[in-house]
């Protein structure tokens, strides 16, 4: 790589870190992205970052489409994107060459909620073996997950001045810190409670909303691998996704007949298509929106 690519990636960090909010995962891929772009043979030959065009770009792409699939091919080219679009704004290039490149057609796959029978075995499983405290955190950290759809990546940043008790909301910061305000379900609410009260008061507003046994944030490996517990308690059968819970209350939502940009904006989804995608439809809704409408099921 040459040190005017290497001088164009660091600002591209830089502008990330700063300016775009991405989570670190997110922020460390586009940059390795854009580092991997510079130092191909496509790039080379071109001249660098500043000179590479759309077929060079586009060949770049082609050598990883049979070893990725349709949707790693897809934030690849989302990293570039970004990349490009950040030295364009700069005057580093003149034109986009990824401007006009067509993403890879990914398999739409539909997502697999959980039935609300089993929401409420998970919710309501009694496991014998956990200390009262601990049992106390999972069943007010599945009535979070299920009563509000958030992300575990969110949930892991949550803290307990993130929690407004007298307006029984919660505030949550998703993607691009970009903030939303989630209300619980009363059920929700009194589990939450009591996990709080059962938690020393000094301090505790700065402390994470879920913590593990170290007093740490609770992460996503922890949270699956209490979801898997509580699935085996429950007798709840599947995968062990705690994103199946955001399934659920998305497609439980959707049964009830909320607004879906009701359930977009509770999702914290930029765009309606990504939540028209994340809900599932269940038959029962289908049923009973054919039974109403059409004009030849009526009585």
């Amino acid at each position: 790589m040459s040190a005017a690519d290497a001088r164009a990636v660091a600002a591209f960090e830089r502008h990330l870190a700063a300016e775009r909010g991405l989570s670190p995962h997110t922020l460390r891929a586009y940059v390795s992205e854009a580092r991997r772009l510079a130092e191909s043979p496509e790039c080379t030959r071109a001249g660098g970052l500043a000179r590479v065009d759309a077929l060079g770009v586009r060949a770049y792409l082609a050598g990883f489409h049979r070893a990725h699939k349709a949707s790693t091919r897809n934030r690849r080219l989302a990293a570039l994107r970004a990349f490009f679009r950040f030295a364009v704004k700069t005057g580093v290039r003149a034109l986009d060459p990824t401007e006009g490149l067509p993403g890879a057609r990914a398999e739409r796959r539909l997502p697999g909620p959980f039935s609300f029978e089993d929401c409420e075995r998970l919710i309501e499983a009694d496991d014998p073996e956990r200390a009262p405290g601990l049992a106390l955190r999972d069943r007010a950290l599945f009535e979070v997950l299920y009563g509000t759809g958030v992300r575990v990546g969110e949930l892991a940043k949550l803290r307990v001045r993130d929690w407004d008790a007298y307006r029984g909301e919660l505030r949550v910061v998703g993607k691009g810190n970009k903030e939303r305000v989630i209300p619980l379900p009363g059920q929700s609410r009194d589990a939450l409670e009591a996990w709080l009260r059962s938690r020393p008061a000094e301090g505790r507003l700065a402390q994470p909303l879920f913590t593990n046994a170290r007093g740490g944030a609770l992460s996503d490996r922890g949270v699956r691998v209490i979801l898997r517990r509580r699935m085996l308690v429950a007798g709840v059968a599947g995968r062990a996704s705690p994103h199946a819970l955001r399934h659920s209350y998305a497609t439980h939502l959707l049964d009830a007949d909320v607004d879906l940009r009701a359930i977009q904006e509770l999702l914290g989804h930029e765009r309606l298509s990504t939540t028209q995608r994340y809900t599932k439809i269940s038959p029962e809704r289908l049923s009973r929106a054919y039974r109403s409408a059409h004009p030849r099921a009526k009585g």
